[in-house]
């Protein structure tokens, strides 16, 4: 393939404005770049919600190991466009990189994956083993896309997993921390604030949690050797109706970033034990509920996939690829429950800009992750 239609590619997914959603578009056109392989290429979408397709593509033998590529097809929104130098959904080129909403994260890493597959079919490969994309709704909002196909069993006989996030190509994380977003409502009375002894102030409860679970969460104290410890921050706080009268509502938010050390679970229980704690007390009525929990990804800095990684980035990028704790999520977490276990790498092409105004990525770069991944798979494969 030709890397003017490498870039081309690249350009048609960002100009598809899948913002939270319109997932089907982007799928739609990853499916017709297979379309003349007939079935060669077996695709499949799997609907998530109207406009929302996740989309399967597999390759190759399936008689042998099955090597996963991940990557989302939902990106953030651009934001203040009066921040953007150009059209956050032009694909524009310049001075060798190329602009737009996903540039980085993460249409880059998955317009990478599907050019490389559609490499290796003109190529005639792989013949050892098949290759199966996961194009995943929802990552940027809760990793649902990935939920619903391990659900389905599209990770069950994965013999490992790449997902593509954005790393720079010169770093892959080979664990990540998990992610507990919790919602605590507290329920009162309202009451005129010149009489509040009439009302019970759900403020002043949802307080009595706040200062409570700071100090529950500080005894959660194991260290990683490569992630840290526990993260826990409160980060908003919302109740009343006016100035004058008690509160008969109140709400707070908070995120945790977990480590392995610490199975979600376990978080559960000490959270919902602190509120059944709380509700012993005169009129507090709290109630908690979690959006999205993802568990920890483990992994070993010396297992296989992270060593054929380095040395394959190596050779193709031209330096070492260290290995690196991620803090941040992924929907390596939803795939990682399939039916077996298997390792999970994250390395892709995208710079420091993701999620920001004047997102890029440099092409040469986004080429180059192209010979990464075909020279990973055919290694891994054993071809």
């Amino acid at each position: 393939m030709e890397t003017t239609t490498m870039v081309t590619i690249l350009q048609q997914l960002i100009r598809i404005q899948s913002v939270n959603g319109n997932e089907a578009e982007v799928a739609r056109y990853i499916a017709g770049l297979f379309a003349p392989y007939g079935n060669r290429a077996v695709v499949e979408t799997v609907t998530y919600a109207p406009g929302r397709d996740n989309l399967v593509v597999t390759i190759g033998n399936q008689d042998g190991p099955q090597l996963g590529f991940s990557g989302h097809m939902d990106v953030v929104a651009p934001g203040d466009l009066a921040d953007w130098d150009g059209d956050p959904f032009g694909g524009e080129i310049k001075d060798g990189r190329l602009y737009g909403r996903g540039a980085s994260d993460m249409k880059s890493g998955l317009a990478a994956l599907v050019i490389t597959m559609l490499e290796m079919l003109e190529q005639g490969e792989p013949t050892t083993g098949s290759i199966r994309l996961l194009a995943t709704v929802g990552e940027e909002t809760g990793e649902y896309g990935a939920a619903q196909l391990t659900d389905a069993g599209y990770a069950d006989y994965l013999a490992g997993l790449v997902i593509a996030e954005p790393s720079g190509m010169t770093k892959l994380s080979y664990m990540s921390r998990g992610v507990i977003d919790y919602y605590v409502d507290s329920v009162g009375r309202s009451a005129h604030s010149a009489n509040p002894q009439k009302g019970i102030n759900a403020i002043d409860h949802l307080l009595a949690f706040y200062n409570e679970v700071n100090a529950l969460m500080k005894t959660f104290d194991k260290m990683d050797p490569v992630l840290g410890g526990l993260i826990h921050s409160v980060d908003m706080i919302s109740g009343g109706e006016q100035i004058n009268s008690v509160p008969d509502h109140a709400r707070l938010a908070a995120n945790i970033r977990t480590t392995p050390a610490y199975p979600n679970k376990v978080i559960y229980q000490a959270l919902e034990g602190l509120i059944e704690h709380l509700n012993q007390r005169p009129g507090f009525q709290l109630s908690i509920t979690y959006s999205y929990p993802e568990e920890a990804i483990p992994g070993r800095v010396d297992g296989p996939m992270v060593k054929l990684a380095q040395k394959v980035g190596h050779r193709v990028m031209g330096r070492p690829i260290m290995p690196v704790g991620s803090a941040g999520a992924n929907d390596g977490a939803e795939f990682r429950r399939a039916k077996r276990p298997f390792e999970t790498i994250v390395i892709g092409p995208g710079s420091n800009t993701s999620h920001e105004a004047n997102e890029f990525i440099s092409v040469k770069q986004f080429l180059l992750s192209v010979q990464f991944y075909e020279q990973f798979a055919l290694r891994f494969l054993g071809e």
